[in-house]
């Protein structure tokens, strides 16, 4: 093994596997995993054919597999039973009380949600909490083309005298984007890979491949330990990460490997 290449390629096999999540993280090394991204069955919105989710335990075993400077993405939201549970709430501050930091909370925000409410406004989003485990050792961010740019009369130092003082300085071309990430659902948005819709619920290749490129250089490992119908999977093979994915369910596994094999893309 060349020096160049990662420690857990010593001990991790790469690829898609059924298993206990908890189970499959406690055989592994700590302190391997650069980024997770992941969405639990919360609220049981979902019926994944009986299995149960041990939040608690999983969130254990996720700071303790990420690597120091590692990122965990939690795609999560509330049910909606006359008012919100605020599950993701507690998940949250559960995640910093085992010492994550809330490094952000970003809103995946849903561009074509059909579910209407009848007393209050249709809900269209749920929450990405980005977890640091220390400070993130790489933040690759995504640009976005500004309104307009070049040299500028620009407001600086306002007082309480409500003075505006202004200098010259120079708009550029690019900024940051902000922590809304807009995605539309469904063919077509979420992905145009049919296969993918074997599963009863998938979020958009964007959402991971946006992560993927923000958290992550290439030959980083990239681990998704519910994994379902493999989207993080296949965004990080695209972009030439390492990938380890997780289910308990063997029809879940079986749609990844499909999805996977229209890539012409042969795991390790």
């Amino acid at each position: 093994m060349s020096e160049a290449q990662p420690e857990y390629k010593t001990t991790i096999k790469e690829g898609f596997f059924v298993a206990d999540c908890v189970e499959f993280m406690r055989d592994m090394d700590e302190n391997v995993v650069d980024l997770t991204v992941t969405s639990p069955p919360y609220d049981n919105l979902r019926h994944y054919d009986g299995y149960s989710f041990d939040f608690e335990n999983i969130a254990h075993q996720l700071y303790r597999v990420t690597k120091t400077g590692g990122i965990v993405v939690w795609v999560v939201g509330d049910k909606i039973n006359g008012g919100r549970t605020l599950t993701s709430f507690r998940q949250g501050i559960f995640f910093q009380e085992i010492g994550f930091q809330m490094h952000d909370v970003m809103i995946y925000q849903k561009k074509n949600t059909p579910f209407m409410r009848s007393n209050a406004y249709t809900n269209c989003y749920e929450f990405m909490f980005v977890l640091s485990k220390g400070k993130p050792n790489t933040f690759n961010p995504l640009k976005t083309e500004t309104a307009r740019h070049g040299p500028e009369m620009l407001v600086y130092n306002k007082g309480p005298d409500g003075v505006n003082k202004k200098v010259r300085k120079e708009l550029k071309k690019e900024k940051t984007r902000t922590n809304i990430w807009q995605y539309a659902v469904g063919l077509g948005g979420t992905t145009n890979d049919r296969v993918a819709f074997k599963h009863p619920a998938v979020f958009p290749e964007k959402l991971a491949e946006e992560h993927i490129l923000s958290w992550t250089n290439p030959g980083d490992l990239v681990f998704d330990p519910m994994c379902g119908s493999g989207t993080t999977g296949k965004m990080a093979l695209i972009h030439n990460r390492h990938f380890i994915g997780v289910d308990i369910s063997k029809e879940y596994i079986a749609i990844c490997k499909e999805r996977i094999g229209l890539l012409n893309t042969q795991l390790l």
